[in-house]
Parts: structure tokens; sequence; C-alpha cells
């Protein structure tokens, strides 16, 4: 129940001691999870608003206007204690309730993405869980009619004991017909309609703020919410058919602690109180108490707010596609979350201490231990194979065995599939958006503060080099137990490097969610700090958009951008088994403009192919670009000083290979950014010359070993 501190300001306000109903109202609504006590006071540096931003922070979703009267929804939730517990209702009630997150705001969602992080696959469980969130995922959103248009995909011991589901989805609306979670006006009424309340979910908040034990695969199943597609397809068309008309006052997805917290939260915005008749709430299950109707998180519910002469109509268009529906109660002066059942009141508590009452505050902080820097590792002899090693790793190769899983182009809006460095969509004409989402958990794990940056920075390249100017910012912040001063200070240090990178680069950060206590008991260990985003950029002409493999024979290679030796972090030395030598890579300063130049070059018209530099480095992004042609590169020209490796290798933040066949005209739009020609494209191989010797790489072995995991998924 209630920490006894909680317990004490609660009953100190109220003036008695909540009764048991009260007190598990206030155990999730002032969770971690709901409440963001120890995170608040971090997410205010965040530059939320912005020319594009009509709603920002606070409601299901975010609004950024994208011109001709449309705006976009975008929102990312995680899902990571459940997907654990139960991988395949885990992963898809995460995407149906960011889905209804979306419709709460009467946007149409028309793409997800799914930044996924996993313990490696050599263990049954690890694999069991993999391929069981996959799967959750893909069923979910096919038979929603979503496409899954982009994603992440990474492996490292951490997550072993804690997989991450992170999910975003992104809806379109027309702007005169935005609906927030702001309740309007005392004595109209509120419908619940959509699925039956079960059992299921119950204290799904209080269970995402605590750590998972080696047990929990049994003892919290309970806690698992279990989702039906086919419900929710039939609710996104009864609740946008409802907004459309004009019935819908204000809506709210049952989320975090059910019935409790989206109808407290829906009044309270609105500075409204609100009373609930719990007998009213249909039911699955027979016997349930108060308690389990207000808090169990069963799926695909829509609270709507409805002035009293249309709720016929409402529950004419519930009924009209077989949902429930059902007034449930109705919006008060009275600022009190009031709730009656079987005659009786069984809960009566201020509203606004409910929503808005649990204490904040920043918890202690502590750097971890100055850590030994080491010594470079000696430099493998054969180049050529170390390449094809990384190529075949699991961060790198194709993820082709996931995202083929996907129906990535219902709706016919996809314009570039899954497995480029960005999602691209078409939006009105030939205007469009692009979208890219993750980071790389090992550099935040060296440096929080330069990790962090380098992921806004990493996933505005990836929208850059397609042209498209990152207009908003959505994250989920995994972090383990913030009630350990190290694991606080890297959370800490984290968001301030995102919103240094973001305010530089002009992105808004619209929304997002903080999922901590990520740790297991099981294995005795936290996960790596991994501030997923998902970000949003517009594209002026979507046919322009390069391709990610070289097309064009004779074409230039241009590498933009500067390399350093930064291995630290890197996929390379994680082959070479020495993730904790040296330092991982420095966002450069001069990063703004690359990203700004790289958008004009891309607009431009003379950009034929474009490849951002991540994991692996140079020699990475060159191999990919090789699907059905070579090239000829010579390396020897910009070492710099460099040994071998290290330019291969290393993955500086800030660069990328374009092609060109205006190399003239391409290096006047690069003037001002380091930036040099080193190769042309052509023939059946990839050649890369080096200082000291030339390497010769197949087409055919690069993509054979680049479907390393989908051969293993496939046996």
């Amino acid at each position: 129940m209630l920490p006894d501190d909680d317990l004490k300001i609660i009953t100190e306000k109220m003036g008695r001691k909540p009764n048991l109903v009260e007190q598990g109202c206030f155990l999730n609504l002032w969770s971690e999870h709901c409440s963001y006590r120890s995170s608040a006071p971090l997410l205010k540096c965040f530059v939320t608003e912005g020319e594009k931003v009509i709603i920002g922070p606070g409601d299901d979703a975010a609004i950024v206007r994208f011109g001709r009267g449309l705006a976009l929804a975008i929102g990312m939730e995680s899902h990571n204690h459940p997907s654990y517990v139960d991988p395949f209702n885990g992963s898809s009630t995460g995407v149906g309730g960011i889905v209804r997150d979306i419709i709460s705001m009467g946007a149409r969602p028309i793409a997800l993405m799914d930044p996924l992080y996993f313990g490696p696959l050599n263990t049954p469980k690890n694999l069991y869980l993999f391929e069981h969130i996959v799967e959750g995922i893909s069923s979910y959103g096919n038979c929603i009619g979503v496409p899954v248009v982009r994603g992440e995909t990474f492996f490292d011991e951490s997550y072993s004991g804690n997989p991450l589901v992170n999910v975003v989805c992104v809806g379109l609306v027309e702007e005169d017909k935005l609906v927030t979670a702001t309740a309007q006006k005392a004595g109209n009424k509120i419908v619940l309609m959509g699925s039956t309340t079960g059992r299921d979910g119950l204290g799904g908040a209080s269970f995402a703020s605590r750590d998972l034990s080696e047990d929990s695969e049994a003892e919290d199943r309970p806690s698992i919410q279990v989702g039906d597609p086919f419900i929710e397809k039939l609710l996104i068309e009864a609740t946008l058919e409802a907004i459309n008309k004009g019935y819908v006052k204000s809506c709210r997805d049952l989320g975090a602690a059910g019935l409790a917290g989206a109808s407290s939260e829906m009044a309270s915005k609105g500075r409204l109180g609100i009373r609930l008749i719990a007998d009213n709430v249909p039911l699955r299950e027979d016997n349930m108490t108060a308690f389990e109707i207000l808090i169990a998180e069963s799926q695909e519910r829509m609270l709507v707010e409805v002035a009293p002469e249309d709720v016929d109509a409402v529950l004419a268009i519930a009924d009209k596609y077989d949902l429930n529906s059902a007034v449930i109660g109705e919006l008060t002066e009275r600022l009190y979350f009031t709730v009656e059942f079987k005659g009786e009141v069984v809960a009566d508590v201020p509203i606004l201490l409910l929503t808005e009452g649990a204490p904040t505050f920043e918890r202690p902080s502590t750097p971890p231990k100055k850590r030994d820097m080491g010594t470079s590792p000696e430099m493998p002899e054969d180049l050529k194979n170390t390449i094809l090693k990384i190529l075949s790793s699991h961060n790198v190769a194709s993820r082709e065995w996931i995202y083929r899983q996907y129906d990535h182009e219902v709706q016919i809006r996809t314009v570039v599939k899954p497995g480029d460095d960005a999602g691209i969509l078409r939006i009105s004409g030939v205007q469009g958006i692009g979208i890219s989402c993750g980071c790389n958990p090992r550099h935040v794990g060296l440096d929080p503060y330069e990790g962090s940056r380098g992921a806004v920075v990493e996933n505005a390249m990836n929208l850059a080099i397609k042209g498209a100017e990152s207009i908003a910012l959505v994250n989920c912040l995994n972090f383990g137990n913030p009630e350990k001063p190290d694991i606080y200070w890297q959370f800490k240090h984290s968001i301030m490097g995102l919103a240094d990178a973001a305010r530089d680069l002009s992105i808004p950060v619209v929304g997002g969610n903080v999922s901590l206590y990520n740790e297991s008991e099981e294995f005795n260990m936290a996960i790596l700090p991994t501030p997923a985003l998902g970000v949003i950029g517009f594209i002026p002409d979507v046919s322009q958009v390069p391709s990610s493999t070289f097309r064009n024979e004779g074409d230039s290679i241009i590498l933009v951008g500067t390399t350093k030796a930064e291995m630290g972090a890197s996929e390379y030395h994680d082959l070479l088994g020495c993730q904790n030598v040296g330092h991982s890579p420095i966002v450069p300063e001069n990063y703004a403009s690359i990203i700004s130049t790289l958008i004009s070059a891309t607009r431009s018209g003379v950009v034929n192919a474009s490849k951002d530099l991540s994991l692996g480095g140079l020699a990475i992004a060159l191999s990919k670009m090789c699907s059905t042609m070579g090239a000829k590169v010579d390396l020897a020209g910009i070492s710099d000083g460099l040994r071998t490796d290290e330019l291969l290798f290393s993955e500086s933040y800030a660069r990328a290979l374009i092609t060109t066949s205006e190399p003239e005209k391409a290096g006047e739009i690069l003037d001002g950014v380091p930036h040099a020609v080193i190769g042309t494209v052509g023939g059946k191989s990839l050649e890369i010359k080096l200082p000291e010797k030339t390497l010769s790489l197949g087409i055919q072995e690069i993509n054979e070993s680049l479907q390393s995991l989908t051969k293993m998924m496939m046996e």
C-alpha cells in the first residue's frame, strides 16, 4: 500500500485517513510512472515550445503544425516491465496504448516506430523474448492497419533481465478537429466506450515503478494487460466519428492507473471535479470491487466528455461499431474525485491533491568512479574479416527478419520502407515527413551527457540526409533505479545533454515518457542508460529523397564531417571485447552547420544517395551502400594521423556519405563544412585503399554478412 510518508501527507491534507479504495488511487496516481516525482524537476530544462508546436507536453500526445490546415500528432511510450513478464501481450498493448493516445487527440494514426532493446540472442530466454515481442508488435499493428515504418533493435547484456519496448506513433488531424484531454464544462456527461473492464492490468502503474525479480513472470502476470486489436480498430473508427461530428468535448485514453487516472486527470485539467458511478462501468468479470474497477488497466477503452443532449448520439455510434458503452458519471464544479458504488460513496478526495499533489524532488546524485581509460587494443591483421564480422553482428546486421513481419505499406503513404536511416511518409501532395528513432546506449553509458547529445544529433542526421528538417522530438527515458545516486546522476546528465542539443538545433521536446527502475534481480544489473528518441522532420518534396544505396555508376562519393579517434563504446571495440576502453564520441562544435548544410544539399537535387555514419563507422556505412553496386574508395588521403582502425571504425558524430553526379555543384553547397571526395561508385566490389594496403570486399559477401540475423532466425 501507500508509503508511510505519502500516507501522512494525504491524511494531513484531507483531514482524515484515506480509505483503502482512496489509498489505491493515490498509490497509482502518485507513482513515479504517473507523477514523475523524481524526474519532473529535471524535465523542466527542455524547451517545449516552437513555431510549429500547437500542443506540447501534458496531453495524451503532442500536436505539431504541418501546414495546409493539417497537423501531426506524435507520442512515445514504453511498455518495458510488462513485455518481460508477458512479451506478446506486453508489447502488443504497448502499441495499442500509444495508438489510443493519438486517437484521443482526434488524429488518425498513420505510422509507428519501435525502438527495441534486448539481451544477446545466445540464450533461450532472450531469444524467446525477442521473438514474442516482435510478434506482439506485428500482430497488433497489422490488425489495426497502422504501418510500422521505422525502428531500432539493439542488443546488450544489460537488457537480459529487462528488455525495453518503446513505441512511437504519428497521427494526422485537421487542425479544426483537434480535441484535448481538458474537461470543458460542469454538467457534461462522461461516457466510457470500447472494451469491457476486467481484472487484467491491476496496479500496472505502480508495477511499472519497481524492479523486476526473478519470479516476475509468475507473480506479476495479473499486472499485464491483454489486448484485442480488432476492438481497437473499431474504437479508432467510433472515436474519430464521434469527434468529427462534434460530439466530443474532451477525450482521454484509459492507460496507466485505469479509470481513476483518466477521469481524474481529465477533470482536473479543466479545473473541474468528477462524480463516477462505478456500477455503470461495463464489466467482463463478476464480483469486481470498486478498487478493481477504478484501477484495472483493461485495454481498448476511451473516456469522452459529451454534452447531455449528445449522449444518445455517442452511444448510438458505439453501438454501430458493436462496442460497449455507458454513461458512468458527470463533471462537477465541486473539485473532488467522487466515486459511488452500490449506493455508497467509496472515494471522495480533493481532485487536485490526487492528480497534482504528489511531492516532486531531486534525488542525490553521485558521478561514477573515474574510469581507467585503458590502452587501445592491438589492431587485427585481417581488417577485411573484421569488417565482415561487424556487418554480421546483431547490432549492425539487417533487420529484415523483423520488419518483413510488419505491414509497412498499409495506408499507402510509405515512400521509404523500413531498413533505411529514416522512414518517409507522404502527407499532402509532394510534401511529407521523415521520422527517425533510437539512441546508442553504449555511448550514453560511457558519457551520459555527450552520448545523449549524440542521440539528438544522430536522429537529426538521419533526417537531414533525406532532406528533412527536424521539427519536434519525443523521448522515452529508460534508466535503472533512480534511488541509486549513480543511476540518478546518469539520468540527470542525460536529460541535460538531450536538452542542450535539442535547444541548439531548435527542436522542441514536445512529449515523452520516463521509465525508471529498469533493473533485474535475476541478473543483478541495471540496463544501460537508454534515452530512446523519436524525431519528426518536414520534407517539402518526397520525390527528391535520395536512396540509401549506390545507384548511379560514376557518381562521386563525398564524406561529410570529421573522423576522430573516438573508439570508446564502438561496435569495433565490442567485437574485440574492450567496451570500456577509450572515450565515446564527443559532438563536434559545428554539428548544427553540418546538419543544415546536408538538408540544403539534399533539397537541391544534387544528392543521388546518402547514408548517415553511425554504428560501425565509415567502413560499415560504405559496405551497406553496396547493396547492388560497388565502389572504389581512397582513404589514404584523409587518414590525418589516425590509426587505420580508427579511420575505418570510429563512430564520430555528424558524419555522412553522399553521392552525386555533380561534384562541383555539391562542393559549392558543402563549402563551409568539412568534406572530401573519397571515391567513385561502380564495379562489383568495394575497394578501400588504406595507407598500407587495399581491402576488397565482394558485394555478395557483404550482403551475406548483413543477413546473419535473418539467417539465424530462419534456421
